[in-house]
């Protein structure tokens, strides 16, 4: 099957924890807004979004059409995704676990956007910026470390921190893990320093994910768009730790 996946074309965002185990799966899928014909393209996506054409649209990209399914919200498209993939064990509690943990990773994801948006979506950063380094003193100081450290126990806890988060495979949970690191090196690189010595699992997990072959060649592909101020991992300094 050929997936369509519809997410904003210039920023990783959401959309990217779905990328990441489209690629390393290897699946056949076109990123519909970054393309360019008829019915692709970012008006495509809007038009699906607001158009009579679906019964049960979706609020917010990302969503995926699946032959004729529409799945949206990214922990859900994962869940769906998953066992097609082979990115989940197939026992039915081993599928839960990694819907719960991928829910888990999706706070964090919130935690991180209202470091520089704690207001408002619709206002600048700069005119919520006072705002913005309250929640960020509180995302650095306990937030993040609370979230990395519960991550890093479930490594520790299922493989000794030398393998993966949910059974003895990769599964889409880990390749969510690895875009958080990476995320938040970029946006907040100097907790980071001071939280990685503690994150030993969560370190390893980064590297073997980034060394997987078709993870690999993504990363070095155009597919990978460059972390940038318009998506979630925004790098401030003024509210990095220090």
């Amino acid at each position: 099957m050929r997936y369509e996946l519809f997410y904003w074309p210039s920023i990783q965002g959401r959309g990217e924890f779905v990328r990441l185990a489209l690629e390393e799966a290897g699946a056949e899928y076109i990123d519909v807004a970054r393309e360019r014909g008829r019915g692709k393209g970012l008006a495509a996506m809007q038009r699906l979004m607001a158009g009579p054409e679906l019964a049960r649209p979706p609020f917010a990209p990302p969503f995926l059409r699946a032959g004729r399914q529409v799945i949206a919200q990214t922990a859900n498209i994962l869940y769906f995704l998953g066992p097609r993939l082979g990115l989940v064990p197939e026992s039915e509690s081993a599928r839960l676990w990694a819907h719960q943990l991928q829910l888990t990773v999706e706070d964090l994801v919130v935690d991180v956007h209202d470091t520089h948006h704690p207001v408002a979506s619709s206002l600048y950063y700069e005119e919520q910026r006072d705002e913005a380094r309250r929640r960020a003193r509180y995302f650095t100081g306990e937030r993040a470390p609370e979230l990395l450290g519960y991550f890093e126990q479930v490594l520790q806890a299922n493989s000794g921190g030398r393998g993966y988060g949910v059974g003895r495979r990769l599964s889409y949970v880990d390749l969510s893990l690895f875009q958080v690191v990476a995320g938040l090196r970029y946006a907040f690189p100097r907790m980071m320093a001071e939280l990685e010595p503690t994150l030993p699992g969560l370190v390893a997990l980064h590297g073997r994910v980034a060394k997987r072959p078709n993870v690999a060649a993504y990363l070095a592909s155009a597919r990978r768009l460059p972390f940038n101020q318009d998506g979630i991992f925004r790098h401030y300094p003024e509210l990095d730790r220090g």
